[in-house]
């Protein structure tokens, strides 16, 4: 599809370079970093980590990275593909023969034919995780007729919760006026809540096996956390997670009077008990510093401002033209702003990053507090071990993904807490 190129066109490639070339940079810093320092363990994992250990969780880590560096090139050119290719708006002239252009059924299924394409593309580059790196260093556990059948469920259960939204949102940008965007914000923020109460008891189990704690030394020196934090929660549950990957690790899944404490049936079988306590700690200090309600807030607060952004943009001719797009409906205005957005957001990452830092830097003092500090830092070792994390990754890198500390800064502010 031939027009001219508009202002924002441009401004759009800029963003999409930027956003690219520093993806694949970083990329490349954390492949030269972790191999320079492959050779040798950090001293003071020296008595805890083997060479050979080291050395796998590098080879792990430049085989993730460089499988990340092929998906953002392929990301990059889909997305010109859909936008500026004109896929976009062939898509949506296939369907305008089916449904009104103007309707919210043209609307859903457009965008719901872009989630499908794109969900078909990212398949090989999933499998090959899967399949090839996971199973290479030891880690996949997962069957293809397992992959297969969370497959369709995670389907099924996307369409159940997500199509009822997206018509209810799209109704919403048509005959709300104005101020859709805002009515749109205050349906997804219930939405969230609504989500976060139900997955623990009707989503979750679809996928995974929960069964109480029946060890009973373990399960002993769990109430008596609970107890003296005074946290309640509706039940201590072992996900059978060894289905799928060896990889372990503990989690927190509701909200309110929903909450659920999870623990990966890997983690348990690996970690002592007064290990498994402390790493507890650790996930309870995230509920009592109310890190769960901040990042909530947090992310209603940028939805808001993207919303308002989307309501502004809405009404603009040339974000349309700019974006490839001869179709001009609120609906093509919704999957386009989904589609750029995260190109012009890129940068902000670090910021969220270190926020997420923060987190957990609260709580391991919080744990530190309430448990034994060194038996956390035991119980970080083992978990860096098992799962084959690397102990050297490049700063910068780190600094703008990782939502957790470098696992030497961690350690050391955990043995002066």
């Amino acid at each position: 599809m031939l027009y001219s190129l508009t202002v924002f066109t441009w401004i759009f490639l800029a963003a999409l370079a930027a956003a690219t070339a520093t993806r694949l940079w970083l990329a490349q810093r954390q492949i030269r970093h972790v191999r320079a320092h492959r050779g040798a363990v950090p001293g003071m994992f020296a008595e805890s980590i083997p060479l050979a250990a080291h050395q796998k969780a590098a080879d792990y880590t430049v085989a993730k990275a460089r499988l990340g560096i092929v998906d953002t090139v392929i990301d990059a050119l889909i997305l010109l593909a859909l936008t500026l290719g004109g896929v976009l708006q062939w898509l949506s002239d296939l369907w305008q023969r089916v449904f009104a252009v103007d309707s919210i059924w043209h609307g859903a299924t457009l965008i719901l034919t872009v989630f499908l394409v794109r969900g078909l593309l990212s398949l090989p580059l999933n499998l090959y995780r899967i399949f090839v790196i996971e199973e290479r260093f030891g880690f996949n556990r997962m069957t293809l007729r397992l992959f297969l059948a969370d497959l369709l469920k995670g389907l099924a259960v996307g369409a159940v919760l997500g199509i009822p939204l997206l018509l209810a949102i799209l109704w919403l940008m048509q005959a709300a006026g104005p101020l859709w965007w805002l009515y749109a914000w205050a349906l997804l923020v219930a939405y969230s809540l609504f989500l976060q109460m139900i997955y623990p008891a009707v989503v979750m189990p679809l996928f995974n096996k929960f069964s109480p704690l029946d060890d009973p030394v373990l399960a002993a020196r769990v109430e008596q956390l609970l107890s003296r934090t005074g946290f309640r929660s509706r039940g201590l549950y072992v996900m059978d997670g060894s289905k799928r990957s060896s990889h372990g690790n503990a989690f927190f899944a509701g909200f309110g009077a929903a909450k659920r404490i999870v623990l990966f049936d890997t983690l348990v079988s690996r970690l002592q008990p007064a290990e498994v306590e402390a790493v507890l700690a650790h996930e309870l200090g995230h509920y009592k510093l109310r890190h769960i309600v901040k990042g909530m807030a947090l992310s209603w607060g940028f939805s808001f401002a993207l919303l308002l952004a989307l309501g502004l943009l809405a009404g603009e001719p040339w974000f349309y033209e700019g974006l490839g797009a001869q179709t001009a409906t609120m609906p093509v205005a919704l999957m386009l702003f989904m589609l750029v957005v995260p190109e012009f957001t890129f940068f902000a990452q670090p910021l969220l990053s270190l926020f997420s830092r923060k987190n957990e830097y609260e709580a391991d003092r919080y744990a530190a507090r309430n448990a034994d500090a060194a038996e956390l830092v035991r119980a970080l070792v083992k978990l860096y071990h098992d799962n084959s994390a690397t102990l050297t990754p490049d700063p910068l890198h780190s600094a703008y993904y990782d939502s957790h500390p470098p696992a030497a800064m961690r350690i050391a502010r955990l043995r002066t807490t």
